[in-house]
């Protein structure tokens, strides 16, 4: 993990009940600008192999790792000076804290702390924040992608192998390795 950077660790994971969600709390951090994931709780080579794929495809730059517990992930943040920032329905709203938190994802990077099952309370304190998004319940993944839409905006197509080009109606992208075609030429949608 580096300073400036914004890193997510999903605690808790639970080989038979959580590949789903977790797989989205990996893909949701790769679209939406995340530097990085740590998946940490029951080992699971399917999850870890098929979030690799996804990484090798569309984010190559992408730190994925996995941890057994979730307090050595937490302890190598802060010594790289991160923030630590727990994502809890408990916390206190995002829009008192979003300023900061952009200025501490800048300045510091973030560490992203999401839950899977019930989470221990020392997690609560051992986070510089508890960030909420609402306060009614909701799913880990709706919270994880409000927060890193609202703190590092649209972040396109991060180096993906086949463009997609935007499109109003309908869908189009372009086949690996093809280049998209100058906007105002003929076959770009601008």
């Amino acid at each position: 993990m580096m300073p400036g950077g914004v890193y997510v660790l999903r605690m808790g994971h639970r080989a038979g009940r959580d590949k789903r969600v977790t797989t989205h709390v990996a893909l949701a951090s790769m679209a939406l600008g995340a530097s990085g994931v740590i998946l940490s709780g029951d080992e699971d080579p399917g999850l870890m192999e098929s979030v690799t794929k996804a990484r090798d495809r569309w984010a190559p730059g992408f730190l994925l790792e996995y941890s057994k517990g979730w307090r050595e992930p937490v302890e190598r943040a802060r010594e790289a000076g991160l923030a630590i920032v727990h994502l809890t329905m408990y916390g206190v709203e995002l829009e008192f804290l979003l300023e900061g938190l952009r200025a501490l994802a800048r300045s510091r990077g973030l560490l992203v702390l999401v839950g899977a099952g019930k989470v221990p309370r020392e997690v609560y304190s051992a986070a510089d924040l508890n960030v909420a998004v609402t306060h009614l319940p909701h799913s880990e993944v709706a919270a994880l992608a409000v927060l890193l839409h609202e703190l590092l905006g649209f972040r396109g197509q991060r180096g993906s192998p086949g463009p997609v080009l935007p499109q109003l109606r309908g869908k189009l992208a372009l086949p690996r390795g093809a280049r998209p075609p100058a906007p105002g030429s003929p076959g770009s949608s601008s």
